[in-house]
C-alpha cells in the first residue's frame, strides 16, 4: 500500500495553554496512528508563529509580570479560575504538570529560534525545540524571553550550541520574518490559536483531543494517496481560545 504524506501546519504561540495541550494531543495522535494503527501515513509537521499578546502590551524587555497576575488582569478572575481548573484536570489525566508559575513573556525570541531550527533541520529539529520551550514555560515557569534560557534549550535539544544560540538571539536574524508571519496570519483572519492546517486545505481551529486528530488521520488514510476528500463530516467549529 502506498504511503500518503500528510502536511500539518500548526499556527501556535507559547503563552497559549491550549496550544501546549493541543501539541501534546497532536503528537500523541501521530504516534498512535503510526505505531499502533500502523496507518500508511507519513507526517510533515511545520509550526508557524503567532503572537496572542500585542507587543504594545508586552514587549521582549518589558518589566516582568507574574503569569497569574497578568491573566487575571486581562481575562478576568472568574475566567482565569475556570481556566486553572480545566488545565489542572487535563494535566492530572495526562501526567503533564502545567502550572501558572513564573512570568508572562513575549514570545518573539522563542518563535525566531524555532523558525531557525526549522531552517536548519526541518521538523526533526523544530518539534523537539518547540516542545522544550512549551515545557520550560508551562511546566517549569521559566522566562522564555530570556536569551540564556532559550540558549540552554537550543543546546539541550541539539538545535545548535549555546554560543551559537546566544549569537543568533542577540542578532535580529529572522525577526522581520517572524513579524511578517504573525501579520500574515492575522491578515488571513486568524485571531486565535492553535490552528492546525491539513494539507493546505482544511483548518482545525482550537485545542482538539488526540481522538479528533486520530479520526481525521484515519479518514485520510482510507482515502489513499490520490483522493483528497474532506476528512470532516461537518464544518469545523472554533473552540474557546485563551492566552
Amino acid at each position: 500500500m502506498s504511503t500518503r504524506v500528510v502536511r500539518l501546519t500548526v499556527v501556535t504561540d507559547f503563552v497559549c495553554t491550549n496550544c501546549c495541550i493541543s501539541e501534546h494531543e497532536l503528537l500523541d495522535a501521530i504516534a498512535y496512528c503510526k505505531d499502533v494503527l500502523q496507518l500508511p501515513l507519513d507526517f510533515e509537521l511545520e509550526h508557524l508563529p503567532f503572537r496572542l499578546i500585542n507587543s504594545s502590551i508586552l514587549a521582549d524587555d518589558t518589566p516582568k509580570v507574574e503569569r497569574s497576575d497578568f491573566l487575571q488582569k486581562h481575562i478576568g478572575k472568574e475566567k482565569f479560575t475556570k481556566l486553572q481548573a480545566a488545565i489542572s484536570k487535563w494535566g492530572e489525566e495526562k501526567g503533564v504538570p502545567i502550572s501558572f508559575r513564573g512570568v508572562m513573556s513575549q514570545t518573539t525570541r522563542a518563535h525566531r529560534l524555532c523558525q531557525k531550527a526549522y531552517k536548519i533541520g526541518g521538523q526533526n529539529l523544530q518539534v523537539p525545540l518547540l516542545c522544550a520551550v512549551f515545557k520550560a514555560h508551562m511546566e517549569e515557569g521559566r522566562d522564555i524571553a530570556d536569551i540564556n534560557v532559550l540558549a540552554d534549550l537550543a543546546e539541550r535539544t541539539g538545535t545548535m550550541s549555546r554560543a551559537q544560540a546566544v549569537a543568533f538571539l542577540e542578532s535580529d536574524e529572522l525577526e522581520k520574518e517572524v513579524n511578517a508571519m504573525c501579520d500574515d496570519a492575522r491578515s488571513k483572519g486568524i485571531t486565535g490559536v492553535p490552528m492546525t492546517i491539513i494539507d493546505g486545505k482544511w483548518a482545525v481551529s482550537g485545542g482538539q483531543s488526540s481522538d479528533v486528530f486520530i479520526q481525521i488521520f484515519k479518514k485520510l488514510a482510507a482515502a489513499g494517496v490520490h483522493n483528497s476528500p474532506s476528512p470532516f463530516s461537518a464544518p469545523v467549529v472554533d473552540t474557546v481560545l485563551v492566552a
